[in-house]
């Protein structure tokens, strides 16, 4: 008998085979499929194995092709190994050298993201990681659903039970009511199950309500989480000083808000990058975001941008942040809320170098900007003895704790900036959104269906709020002195030296604390303000003595502190000094690096240039706060010109000097 196989096999879906009828019969087995691969539910990047068992005439031929009907490189065996990054259908079809062929059921391997907590050693047994809605109520008539979703090899059979009572038709991952009845009140299981094990779900508890007692819908928070970055110790720009309590103030009422707060001081454009890159790590799905910027900043082009302290003079959009360009990096990872809140001014500067690129995505409907200004305008701090604030932030922080839509509370800013005999005719607050829901900054967080992500956040946020623990430092004279620690902002640490033990061989003791590598105090000096003392002493219950320790973003090693124990001996009427130096570490933000990562686009649209825009007055040196003084929040960004002011042309902005302000009357 002569027999025609092609060297390639037959096209996936024709049948028919060539057999030439000359020579003696031969007997033939058909091939039969005894096991069949079976379909499975796995986590990303998780090695599988699909397997087909067949009879036949020996030796059979395995050929595994792909959803697309594409054969496998490879896939010539009765065993597929795969480790894919999405979902895919796969078949198998088995020959024999007489071209019979059989092709086994489609298989598919569902690829899940949220897969928490499983092993590389997991058996294949189901394990739920989306479980129902623990709580519902629902109105008389409208529809519901429930969802359970799991891994499993093979894959998992899903039965729904209602009250206890198993709901014959309701088996798969999704139970849908499409009309809510009074007897669909009551409790809700899913057991899910595979050859190897049987799981259930938490309990999901539906409430059917008549209309009059329905509660009004209450939207949820995936997670909180917010950036605040107040800049006041310029380089080469007018000081400020109103950021640090503005930033300080807002952070706490945030905090009270479920919000998990970073807030930095003094950012050069390399830590303001790297911090803004750290915050978009901590947004994902369903998170509510608020960006807060205090500090120097103007408008170009249509872009707002942001001004580091150490921004030269003049300076152009590659030194600074542009507010749109983060904006749409915190669109990118697709947060429920993204809130941008400016209280920095908005004039208008025109200089050679190009406006950053940004292409837009799709329409969203979750942003909100509030500016503290409108464009081409000013924003004003109110410097009045030991307090200062800025305005639009004075306001924000009077109403941010509402229950109120995110854009009510913003309007009620505005309302209340515009009847500020200060700023009236001055300063306006603008607001733009694109929210369609009325999502409130008091939404409580559910981590229903987000409890990965939401405890990777939480040991990434708490990478920044690191603080070293108590400690007890025992000198040779028998004294011993309790070290304390708070964080006064993310990156400014206060140390508190308290003696706890003078015992007999010592008099007079004091404690002084410093620190290796010295970290700077931009709160000393004769300008700085009362009220930052006011927060040191409140920190701790009269401490001996204290440490403030600021721009911890800075520390490229260990931070040691060096503590030093002046006292007279009793016996031999001496002074004498006693030092014990500790190590603790990286604490707060320094522990996340900032000097050895930085964000990949370094914002480097423009070279630098000239701005030939206005003139502007020599600054004068930072003073003392003078009572209910108004001053602006813009940094001077032109060299002098001979000419003066009035050679400008009329259609170009003439900017006013900071020390051109109107005295107030509070």
């Amino acid at each position: 008998m002569m027999t025609y196989c092609p060297d390639r096999a037959e096209p996936l879906w024709t049948r028919a085979f060539h057999t030439l009828k000359e020579g003696p019969t031969v007997m033939k087995i058909e091939v039969v499929i005894v096991q069949q691969p079976t379909s499975m539910c796995v986590p990303r990047n998780f090695p599988v194995i699909l397997k087909v068992q067949a009879v036949g005439t020996d030796p059979l031929r395995y050929q595994w092709f792909n959803g697309q009907q594409e054969e496998l490189a490879g896939g010539t065996e009765p065993s597929l190994h795969l480790c894919l990054q999405r979902s895919e259908k796969y078949i198998c079809r088995i020959s024999d050298l007489y071209c019979n062929f059989v092709f086994t059921d489609w298989v598919k391997v569902r690829v899940l993201d949220s897969a928490e907590g499983v092993h590389r050693t997991w058996r294949g047994e189901p394990y739920i990681i989306v479980h129902p809605t623990p709580h519902q109520t629902v109105r008389h008539g409208d529809p519901f659903t429930l969802r359970c979703l799991a891994l499993g090899m093979p894959s998992p059979q899903y039965q729904w039970y209602h009250n206890g009572h198993v709901l014959p038709k309701e088996n798969s991952e999704i139970f849908e009511v499409k009309s809510a009845k009074a007897d669909s009140a009551g409790s809700y299981l899913c057991a899910v199950s595979n050859v190897l094990e049987e799981r259930w779900s938490e309990g999901a508890d539906v409430e059917i309500a008549t209309p009059d007692k329905l509660p009004t819908p209450t939207f949820t928070a995936s997670d909180k989480v917010a950036l605040l970055i107040g800049n006041l110790n310029y380089a080469h720009h007018p000081r400020l000083m109103a950021p640090t309590m503005d930033v300080h103030e807002l952070s706490n009422l945030l905090q009270q808000l479920g919000f998990r707060v970073v807030s930095l001081l003094d950012l050069t454009l390399q830590e303001m990058e790297a911090a803004i890159d750290k915050f978009l790590q901590l947004l994902d799905r369903g998170v509510y975001a608020v960006f807060y910027y205090a500090g120097h900043g103007y408008e170009h082009m249509g872009r707002n941008y942001l001004v580091a302290v150490d921004a030269p003079r003049p300076y152009c959009t590659a030194n600074c942040v542009c507010v749109q360009r983060v904006m749409r990096h915190m669109q990118e990872t697709r947060a429920q809320l993204n809130i941008i809140l400016l209280d920095t001014c908005r004039k208008w500067y025109k200089h050679s170098g190009p406006t950053s690129e940004i292409n837009p995505l799709a329409p969203l409907g979750n942003t909100v900007y509030g500016y503290a200004t409108t464009e081409d305008a000013e924003a004003f701090e109110v410097q009045d003895g030991g307090k200062s604030t800025g305005i639009f932030t004075k306001y924000l922080n009077k109403h941010i704790l509402q229950p109120l839509k995110v854009t009510h509370i913003l309007e009620q800013v505005s309302e209340d900036l515009g009847k500020d005999q200060l700023v009236c005719g001055r300063q306006v607050v603008e607001i733009k959104h694109t929210l369609k829901e009325p999502r409130a900054l008091t939404d409580p967080v559910g981590m229903a269906g987000h409890t990965v992500e939401f405890r990777l956040r939480n040991a990434y946020w708490r990478q920044a709020n690191v603080l070293p623990g108590r400690r007890c430092v025992d000198f040779p004279c028998g004294i011993q002195v309790e070290l304390s620690f708070s964080a006064l902002f993310s990156n400014v640490m206060l140390v508190f030296g308290t003696m706890r033990d003078t015992g007999s061989k010592a008099q007079d003791c004091t404690v002084n604390l410093s620190s290796i590598p010295a970290m700077e105090d931009i709160f000393s000096g004769s300008s700085r303000s009362d009220e930052m003392d006011s927060l040191l002493l409140s920190k701790a219950d009269s401490p001996n003595c204290s440490l403030r320790l600021c721009g911890l973003q800075k520390l490229k090693q260990s931070l040691v502190l060096k503590v030093e124990l002046h006292y007279t001996h009793p016996d031999r009427k001496l002074r004498l000094t006693e030092c014990v130096e500790l190590d603790v570490g990286q604490p707060l933000i320094a522990s996340c690096k900032f000097g050895q990562r930085m964000l990949e686009d370094k914002r480097r649209e423009a070279s630098p240039h000239n701005l030939s825009h206005a003139s502007w007055r020599t600054h004068s040196p930072v003073q003392p706060p003078q009572p209910a003084r108004s001053s602006t929040r813009k940094a001077e960004n032109a060299c002098h010109s001979s000419s003066g002011a009035g050679s400008f042309s009329t259609n170009e902005p003439v900017e006013n000097d900071e020390n051109d302000s109107n005295e107030f009357t509070m």
